[in-house]
């Protein structure tokens, strides 16, 4: 069997690359309506389709890994990723680059069947560190790879970001292939194919709402359409999966209060994480005086340090999980999100500014993401874990999702024109800034009341001393 330490870094590096997929694009975002020839309404589905693809498949995948193999579901992704790559590049028109996307989106459900398998191959002493990691690949792969989108578009056409994405699949596939392996805790039973559907179906209509909602009209007969629609639908599939032999996810561990409480917490975490990754860049970019005014790739290496302090600390939060408790790990983790948002309420007018707020980020982020999966996994039996955790995925992405409809419909709806453009106002900052502190104030309140101490479970650990 590979050493453990190889093991951690190939799941890492292929935490690394699905988070990329987030901000693969944002170099040529705002570039698309021409490059593509279309409406900017319509090539917003780039980047909508990626979320939507993202929030559906990462719980479906996770029941998958539980009961056929983490492995083979994390390969197929990964596949998925290089597939979609491909289609991307040769696309010259929006369907198919639409199509690419939501493939590589997919992706992301990598990260939470990752945190399962060290969980299955780990010895006992190495997984919260190792979860640590794996955890901050969430955020670390999408700071450290917005230069590089940035470096690339500027230095070749926009196909290039999609080629570059194929090969790094390629190559991540082979060493999942080569390193991690063969998952042998596995769940019996059938797979609940009314219940995927169900919860795609609903998942769909809610995000839907959420992401396009300011496009549409927030009291659109689409919006509220979808939204109201979605709701329903998952109401039904909660009933239905509660009266079901083998649901796709038991609602009754989902329901445990530690699980409850953290997969709430993570809502709010992701929401204040993304107010960041919407709110940040703009103020950044934007000319003087509603913004910084700098280029692209300044812009990104001031919002990668974040990243690196993800990273740097993810081995500190495995020991600190193990001596303090991952719930305090979490609540740590909200309060540098306070203390972020704070700062820039009071200062948000120098680049250090930004670079003090966003460090912050990464402190309170690289906390948060690694306590989460550590409380969900001390909460739930083994044959649930990748189930738990996509969910728990899911939860996050609900958060991201919410925070980029509301923020950037925050940033759109007050704004000036300044240079013949439509550009935020300093108060339109300022209220993102207060969504965000709202967000890290109820992860911080919700994780107070997550118990300290839940129930314990034998680690199932593969042989001694593996």
């Amino acid at each position: 069997m590979p050493r453990q330490g190889a093991i951690v870094a190939v799941l890492a590096i292929a935490g690394l690359c699905s988070s990329f997929m987030f901000t693969l694009v944002v170099p040529i975002q705002a570039k698309l309506p021409e490059l593509l020839d279309a409406d900017r309404e319509d090539t917003a589905w780039v980047v909508t389709a990626t979320l939507l693809a993202a929030a559906v498949v990462t719980p479906i995948a996770g029941r998958l890994g539980d009961m056929y193999g983490k492995r083979r579901v994390v390969l197929a992704l990964i596949a998925a990723l290089v597939v979609g790559s491909v289609i991307a590049a040769l696309s010259t028109g929006l369907p198919g680059l639409v199509v690419g996307r939501a493939l590589q989106g997919a992706v992301v459900g990598v990260i939470p069947l990752g945190i399962s398998i060290l969980r299955d191959v780990l010895h006992e002493d190495r997984v919260d560190a190792a979860i640590a990691l794996i955890s901050a690949t969430l955020g670390v792969g999408g700071a450290l790879g917005l230069p590089l989108s940035a470096l690339v578009t500027e230095r070749a056409d926009w196909h290039g970001l999609f080629w570059m994405a194929a090969g790094l699949g390629t190559v991540v596939f082979a060493l999942v292939l080569w390193i991690v392996p063969v998952s042998v805790l596995r769940t019996a039973g059938r797979f609940d194919y009314v219940g995927a559907a169900g919860l795609a179906v609903g998942l769909l209509g809610i995000l839907l709402a959420i992401s396009r909602g300011d496009q549409w009209g927030w009291t659109s007969p689409a919006t509220l359409g979808c939204g109201l629609g979605g709701i329903a639908v998952l109401l039904m599939w909660g009933w239905f999966e509660l009266r079901i032999a083998e649901p796709l996810l038991d609602l009754r561990v989902a329901a445990r209060r530690p699980v409850l409480l953290t997969n709430l917490a993570s809502v709010a975490m992701g929401f204040s994480l993304f107010s960041s990754n919407v709110s940040y860049p703009q103020l950044l970019e934007l000319p003087p005086p509603a913004g910084l005014g700098l280029p692209l790739l300044a812009a990104s290496l001031v919002i990668m340090p974040s990243g690196l302090v993800m990273m740097v600390l993810s081995p500190f939060s495995g020991r600190m999980a193990h001596t303090v408790g991952p719930r305090r790990l979490l609540v740590f983790g909200a309060i540098a999100l306070v203390a972020a948002y704070s700062f820039s309420l009071v200062l948000a007018t120098e680049i250090w500014h930004i670079l003090v707020a966003n460090l912050l980020i990464g402190v309170g982020i690289g906390f948060g993401y690694a306590a989460m999966p550590m409380l969900i996994m001390r909460s739930v039996p083994q044959s649930e874990t990748g189930a738990s955790n996509g969910l728990n995925a899911l939860f996050r992405s609900l958060g991201t999702s919410i925070a980029a409809a509301v923020v950037g419909a925050v940033l759109a709806s007050m704004s000036t024109v300044q240079d013949g453009m439509q550009v935020p106002t300093a108060s339109a900052f300022r209220v993102s800034f207060l969504l965000g502190l709202a967000a890290a104030v109820i992860a911080l309140v919700v994780a107070a009341f997550i118990p300290q101490r839940p129930a314990e479970e034998e680690h199932p650990a593969l042989p001694e001393g593996v």
